[in-house]
């Protein structure tokens, strides 16, 4: 009989679940979140710790300066949405963790949304991928149709647009990069041009990676900048030549579009960037390089410190 991954008494014990988290976020005992200090002192209060630093003197929980801080939710709830996110591999909808948890539905939904921000990576601090005799794929695709109101009505020269000027330009565009063996960035962008592709190939690709694309016409200028630029050509059902292809991030965005459409259905613009993180979170750290579901969930809750998500913030 297999065994029910939400057996373990963390997820239905409110202090196994502390002890749980506060082991996730703190193997080596409570760390101050506003000071960072790891002195400190227990209060009556069961879980409450308050910062001995003369200059602090703040009180605080596992759940605070985190994407958990100020939710009313208990944390056996938030330990069942960290689980079901790190082993779900095309994803979990708030409706599922509603039935999961029997709480109502808003609260399942925020609780889902705040696991997708604690996944999210992102900044200035990414170091650039790939490197000398690595490969990268870079690749476009298109989810989700942008409302009519909001297509573009003219093509960028000025000129009015029809329906065939734009190709795609009725869905929404999302470029990502993957590096082979490695990790995935995604982006979700205003749409596939030109200026926007070079940027992001340029600002997350180390100038001595092998750079492999499609035929694309968008990879040609950037291409010349790294170590080596290859294609492949679709348009001839070429698919592989040697190692040169882009099978991998096919194989990304497939797995992407099928948790978006058999398990979330709809995704609203605004959110869609949190969705990426999530598959991509999912994606660096697979079994494939090592990882547990146990491991990828306590890297998600490691992921949630220094964030907040509110209600009057939703995206």
């Amino acid at each position: 009989m297999a065994k029910n991954q939400f057996a373990e008494p963390h997820f239905h014990d409110d202090e196994a679940a502390r002890a749980w988290f506060e082991a996730a976020r703190w193997p080596e005992g409570p760390v101050c979140p506003h000071c960072q200090s790891a002195k400190h002192y227990a209060t009556k209060k069961i879980g409450r710790y308050r910062c001995a630093n003369a200059s602090c003197r703040k009180d605080f929980t596992v759940m605070t300066g985190s994407v958990m801080e100020r939710s009313h939710a208990p944390l056996t709830h938030w330990a069942v949405a960290f689980q079901m996110a790190a082993s779900s591999k095309k994803g979990f909808s708030a409706h599922q963790l509603h039935r999961q948890l029997g709480c109502q539905y808003n609260t399942a939904w925020f609780l889902h949304h705040r696991v997708m921000e604690a996944m999210r990576r992102g900044g200035l601090d990414l170091p650039p991928m790939g490197g000398e005799g690595k490969v990268v794929e870079a690749d476009e695709t298109y989810f989700g149709n942008i409302p009519e109101a909001k297509r573009p009505t003219t093509r960028r020269d000025g000129r009015k647009a029809s329906e065939k000027t734009f190709g795609y330009g009725h869905k929404r565009a999302i470029v990502s990069l993957v590096e082979r063996g490695g990790s995935v960035r995604s982006f979700h962008v205003p749409g596939a041009h030109l200026e926007n592709v070079v940027s992001i190939v340029r600002d997350n690709v180390a100038r001595e990676t092998r750079l492999h694309t499609d035929e694309s016409n968008l990879y040609k200028m950037v291409g010349k900048e790294f170590a080596a630029h290859e294609t492949v050509k679709h348009s001839d059902k070429e698919y592989a030549r040697g190692d040169v292809t882009t099978n991998t991030i096919e194989s990304y965005f497939s797995v992407f579009k099928r948790g978006m459409r058999g398990v979330y259905q709809h995704c609203s613009e605004k959110h869609l960037h949190r969705y990426l993180a999530e598959f991509d979170f999912r994606y660096n750290f697979r079994s494939s390089l090592g990882y547990t579901d146990l491991e990828r969930t306590l890297a998600a809750i490691k992921g949630g410190e220094g964030k907040r998500l509110t209600y009057h913030q939703p995206h």
